[in-house]
């Protein structure tokens, strides 16, 4: 049975690691290291997230020469099933 999209997105939501990378990655692009610093985690424990954050449209990476880029992903910018309400809520304007 296939999943909805909201409820990918809430589930990407519902963890504060996750979340804390989304408010990272709304100030700007960032590498997965740059990412992985603030947390007391393994490199393939943020791996997961960021797979989990881009299965749910939240973010997107992109190949760079000096490794992969993460950004904010189409339902983070209103493209997705969140809408453009997301944006707004976590850049503080609802």
């Amino acid at each position: 049975m296939a999943i909805d999209p909201l409820s990918t997105l809430f589930s990407a939501l519902a963890d504060p690691t996750r979340r804390s990378i989304l408010a990272r990655l709304a100030t700007g692009e960032a590498s997965v290291t740059e990412l992985a610093e603030p947390f007391d985690m393994s490199m393939p424990a943020i791996s997961k997230h960021l797979k989990v954050l881009e299965k749910a449209g939240l973010m997107a990476k992109s190949r760079q020469a000096q490794g992969p880029l993460c950004r904010w992903g189409a339902a983070a910018t209103g493209g997705g099933a969140g809408g453009g309400w997301l944006w707004c809520g976590v850049s503080g304007r609802w």
